[in-house]
Formats: C-alpha cells, sequence, structure tokens
C-alpha cells in the first residue's frame, strides 16, 4: 500500500511541476488539494505530499489559511532568477561543448524546427516546452547534475511567468539566440556560446522588470 501511495504522490509531483514549468498555468493561479486529488484521481494524502514537494520547489506557495497557488513574482524575483539563467546557464552550456557532437547539433536544430511549429500556432504552452527541452538537452551533456537541477527549479518558479511573457511577445518564429547557439556549438566557439546562452536567458525576461 504504502509503495501504491508513493507512486500515486510521485505521479502528480512529476505531471504538476511539468505542468507549472511549461506555464500551463497563469501567475497567482489557485487550487486545491482536493481539486487536483480529483484531477489526478488519487486521495488527498498522495495530492497533499505533492503540493508540499512543489511548495518546497518554489513552484507553488501556500499562504497562512492554507491557499494553495502558482508564484506571483514581483519584478526583483524575476531579475533574481534571471540572473541565475545568467550564471548557470552558460557555464552548463561551456561545460557541454566538448561533447557537442553532430548527433546533438541535428537534434537541436530538430528541436529548433518543432519551436518554429509552436510559434506559427500561438501555441504558448508548446512554445515553452520545446524551448526547455533545447535547453535540457544541450545542458545534459554537461554532466553536471546538480547544477541542471538548480536550473530546472528556477524554470519551474518562472513557468507561469513565462506564459505571460510569451503570450505578450506574440512570437512568430525561434529566438535568434536559438540560431546563435547552434552555430556556436558547430564552430567549437566557446565565448559565442557563452553570450547567446546568456542573451537567449535573459533578454525576453527582462522585458518583464519594470
Amino acid at each position: 500500500m504504502h509503495d501504491t501511495a508513493t507512486a500515486a504522490h510521485e505521479r502528480v509531483y512529476r505531471t504538476l511541476r511539468g505542468q507549472i514549468m511549461h506555464g500551463e498555468f497563469r501567475p497567482g493561479q489557485s487550487m486545491t488539494i482536493r481539486g487536483i486529488g480529483k484531477a489526478f484521481d488519487v486521495s488527498m494524502t498522495p495530492a497533499r505530499e505533492a503540493v508540499r514537494r512543489l511548495v518546497a520547489d518554489g513552484g507553488l506557495t501556500l499562504s497562512s489559511s492554507g491557499r494553495v497557488s502558482t508564484p506571483e513574482l514581483s519584478s526583483e524575483r524575476i531579475e533574481e532568477l534571471a540572473s541565475i539563467r545568467a550564471l548557470i546557464e552558460p557555464e552548463l552550456g561551456s561545460r557541454a561543448l566538448p561533447r557537442a557532437h553532430l548527433a546533438l547539433i541535428d537534434r537541436l536544430q530538430a528541436i529548433n524546427a518543432t519551436i518554429a511549429e509552436c510559434a506559427a500556432k500561438h501555441d504558448d504552452v508548446g512554445y515553452i516546452r520545446t524551448n526547455l527541452e533545447f535547453h535540457r538537452t544541450l545542458y545534459l551533456r554537461a554532466q553536471a547534475p546538480a547544477m541542471l537541477a538548480l536550473t530546472e527549479t528556477v524554470w519551474l518558479q518562472l513557468g507561469p511567468t513565462m506564459r505571460s511573457l510569451y503570450a505578450r511577445l506574440n512570437r512568430t518564429e525561434v529566438p535568434h539566440n536559438h540560431r546563435l547557439i547552434v552555430a556556436a556549438l558547430r564552430a567549437g566557439d566557446e565565448p559565442s556560446l557563452r553570450l547567446a546562452l546568456r542573451s537567449d536567458v535573459t533578454q525576453g525576461l527582462r522585458l518583464l522588470v519594470v
């Protein structure tokens, strides 16, 4: 029974984490533990445990009255999280560069094609999901799991805010910096790779900081 409960809470946690990270919820969107349990067809215990973990990760906030919601980030918080991305992600890219073989570059090109399709269809959630897939695919080659885990926690906290941002940007094509990232990987050019990654992860977020 314990294993079943663990499996249920893990499933709720992973699915909900992905939904928040990919912008399927708006900033400040409320939810209840009962509602989560119903949506995932689980009892209150695994739903509560999944929420507890997501609150610890910064993906959900829990008020003193017990209200669960997605984060509404202040300008200062957005700026801080953008700064963390600008510090860590170029480092992950740099560590991935020696292992960036042609197969990886082809994979990144294919992901860019999917991003372009999502942009053309104005699919904000698909755009965010494939954009993060592009970054994760590159960073996995860095073989720096602690850095990647920290980065994913930042992505999680930013997910709902990114949804609002992409809806505002109304993008219709692949980000220019993604092309620069691929070109730098092809050329084995570490300074250009770091610059393209830093620009890519901060450019959009700067528009939200007033």
